[in-house]
């Protein structure tokens, strides 16, 4: 007689699942969606607000949560020409999920002591 494992207690690892941990687990990508979801931000605004990232890995980012479907990139014209990053609606979904993993690591995680 075949067993059966109850859906709860199914520890294969879904593909899905494992996609999306692999996009957003990256290293940066966490930082970036969490200050998108405070609204819309230019480039410069955005290398200001995560502190460490360099331009090369902002790029990096932005262009595969783009190409993912998390943000789009605005460009407004005039001088200079002015370029915007926005969550799309799958981005902003991300909410409520960056929020459990602040309250998670405000439970677990050590803050780094402040450098002198």
């Amino acid at each position: 007689m075949k067993q059966t494992t109850p859906q709860h207690l199914d520890v294969r690892l879904c593909p899905r699942f494992h996609r999306a941990v692999e996009l957003i687990g990256r290293r940066w990508t966490g930082a970036v969606i969490k200050v998108l979801l405070g609204g819309p931000r230019r480039f410069n605004e955005l290398l200001g607000l995560i502190p460490g990232i360099s331009d090369r890995l902002l790029t990096e980012r932005l262009r595969e949560l783009e190409s993912a479907g998390l943000i789009v990139r605005h460009v407004e014209p005039g001088s200079p020409v002015k370029v915007v990053y926005e969550l799309t609606c799958a981005g902003a979904e991300l909410e409520a999920a960056m929020d459990a993993i602040g309250q998670w690591a405000e439970r677990w995680i050590e803050a780094e002591p402040a450098s002198a």
